[in-house]
């Protein structure tokens, strides 16, 4: 790794992040959905959403891993490489703390460019870093974090950059004075996580004023809001970032245990996608037009 490969220009633009400014800067909230896969992107998109979110949380629950910061940047590199291949829509990719420093952040935000994202987000924990909707997060001072900022606004090429706080969760005031700061260092886009309250949602839109990203995760302890009622409330793009993983999971689950104890899968046949449906899905037939050496598939009805 050379300095001139973190800093000199890059390949090509960034046009997926010219993508997500532009969506961002429109006048309706812009969601997005949580995909942590090919396959997930994929359905995302044909559904229609417009810009995919990788969360670390689903990411690590698909290894089997908590939520506690055991990434490396190859694992979240290589899933964002096949959400983007799949899917081709800007992406915001959650780093959590940036695998280190300022360095780190750099080459991050470099290896991720090379694969096509179009969004990184960091946050200002300490490692090992915690859901932000569980208790004792520990927040590194304001200055870390801007170091951490300019940083990938320095190593970027029109990479949007969203800055995380968690220091909510002990002051609404702070949080928002953070925000203010990483807006100022280089930040696009502000992510004010676990907003408990209307009022509290309200005041940071007041207080704030970069575009804002608001978390619509379950179970935690942000109440469930619709994207209108986001709109309503003026910020300009809200994630759904583990949903999907959740129903998935749960399907797979449900299912794994009713073909244990039947020993078939009659009951769960009309929930399947078909092997045509699938097959549609993939582009498998494009595939094998693509090499004519490959006799196309004929499926059995």
């Amino acid at each position: 790794m050379t300095v001139e490969w973190l800093e000199g220009p890059p390949n090509t633009p960034n046009r997926r992040g010219k993508r997500l400014r532009g969506l961002i800067a429109s006048d309706r909230t812009l969601a997005v959905a949580g995909a942590y896969d090919g396959i997930s992107a994929l359905l995302a998109k044909n559904a229609g959403f417009e810009a995919l979110y990788l969360s670390g949380a689903a990411l690590s629950a698909s290894k089997a891993l908590p939520d506690l910061g055991l990434l490396t940047a190859e694992d979240v590199t290589r899933a964002a490489r096949d959400m983007v291949r799949a899917s081709d829509l800007p992406v915001i990719v959650d780093c959590d703390t940036g695998f280190g420093e300022a360095l780190n952040v750099m080459r991050a935000v470099r290896e991720l460019e090379e694969v096509g994202v179009a969004c990184i987000q960091i946050e200002d924990q300490q490692f090992p870093k915690k859901c932000g909707h569980l208790n004792d997060k520990r927040i590194v001072p304001a200055e870390d974090m801007c170091r951490k900022i300019a940083a990938a606004r320095r190593a970027s090429s029109g990479m949007v950059i969203c800055a995380r706080t968690d220091a909510g969760a002990d002051s609404l005031d702070e949080a928002i004075r953070r925000a203010g700061l990483y807006m100022e260092a280089g930040a696009d886009l502000i992510f004010v996580e676990a907003l408990r309250t209307e009022e509290d949602i309200v005041t940071v839109r007041r207080e704030c004023r970069a575009p804002l990203l608001a978390n619509m995760t379950e179970f935690g302890r942000t109440p469930q809001i619709s994207v209108s009622e986001w709109r309503r409330f003026g910020y300009e793009v809200v994630i759904f970032p583990v949903s999907a993983f959740r129903v998935a999971a749960r399907a797979m689950r449900d299912f794994y245990v009713t073909l244990n104890e039947k020993g078939d899968v009659a009951e769960h046949l009309p929930r399947m996608m078909s092997r045509a449906e699938l097959y549609d899905t993939i582009q498998y037939y494009d595939y094998e037009t693509l090499d004519e050496q490959i006799v196309r598939t004929v499926l059995e009805h």
